[in-house]
């Protein structure tokens, strides 16, 4: 894989006419819209984790995108929701941070849900924007065609959008012109971090994030929300295999056996899938050992969320 190593200064070569752009970009919405599909569509990278659950993304991922002429700096963001405890307040604040210190934003909406992803609350939030603000229309697979002009005028009449792009990010649809666009407004400015970096989050964090998605993918109604994932040990080994050691972590002692499963299944279940795409993004062997621990209420408080990771950017 790429570089995933903090930046440690502004890369050289850079064109120095004037011609070059650079930026940071908010990817903005409510949950389950498609911005960690979209993001990692535009790289052609898989960086973000993707479910089918909502509020999947807790903490911003950034997703490095350098050509010739530009570098593109995506900000994969939590959704724009409305918060119920602290973690989700925690969540709401690092979106709309984002949103306020970036150059630039994307906001999307899905195509299927236009009248409620883009109500008067995230019209607000993006009048927060201190960029220009481009909206993607995404899914734009599982609507009629007839339907997409009226949705482009209502966008048109809701918010003062730099430009309006039509995609599905699953299908691949429509990316180039939203990223023509996304460059169009963009300062110019040298490359910020080296040509070769794809993110400035270590593999620790990644590894952590795939093994959140595989309790997302694997557990039910609301468990998946009330756990989390810290990784206590990664190292690298003598003979190449790199060694993880991962707790996840639980608010209730009952929701423990749900995650071990019967005779362990459930647990070797999440932990066999989630090896065999760290090992994939790695690019090494795995040794992947998890546990899990109860830390009761964790969610909602302050000092739990800041061990597990959770503290502004």
């Amino acid at each position: 894989m790429e570089s995933t190593g903090q930046m440690s200064g502004q890369t050289e070569g850079a064109a120095g006419d004037g011609s070059h752009r650079a930026g940071f970009v908010a990817l903005v919405g409510k949950p389950n819209v498609g911005k960690s599909t979209l993001m990692n569509a535009l790289l052609q990278h898989r960086l973000s984790i993707v479910t089918p659950r909502p509020q999947t993304t807790r903490q911003r991922v950034l997703g490095i995108l350098t050509k010739d002429d530009c570098q593109v700096l995506f900000l994969d963001t939590p959704g724009l929701l409305e918060p119920g405890y602290r973690l989700q307040e925690y969540m709401l604040q690092s979106a709309v941070h984002t949103l306020h210190d970036s150059d630039a934003a994307v906001a999307i909406v899905d195509a299927t849900r236009f009248e409620r992803d883009l109500d008067d609350r995230v019209a607000g939030f993006l009048e927060q924007s201190r960029g220009p603000v481009i909206l993607a229309i995404n899914k734009i697979d599982r609507i009629p065609r007839t339907a997409l002009l009226p949705m482009i005028d209502r966008a048109a009449s809701r918010f003062p959008f730099a430009e309006i792009v039509p995609v599905s990010a699953l299908k691949g649809d429509g990316l180039e012109p939203l990223l023509s666009a996304v460059i169009r407004v963009l300062p110019a400015g040298p490359a910020l971090y080296p040509a070769d970096m794809l993110t400035d989050q270590p593999e620790r964090f990644f590894v952590g994030e795939i093994i959140r998605e595989h309790l997302f993918l694997a557990l039910r109604e609301e468990l998946p929300y009330a756990s989390a994932v810290i990784v206590e040990d990664f190292t690298d080994r003598s003979n190449g295999t790199a060694f993880i050691q991962a707790g996840i972590i639980i608010e209730r002692t009952s929701q423990k056996g749900i995650i071990i499963g019967k005779n362990g299944r459930m647990l070797k279940h999440i932990g066999s899938a989630a090896r065999k795409a760290i090992v994939e993004f790695l690019d090494r062997p795995v040794y992947l050992d998890l546990r899990v621990k109860v830390r009761p209420s964790w969610r909602k408080k302050e000092q739990e969320l800041r061990r597990l990771g959770y503290t502004r950017r």
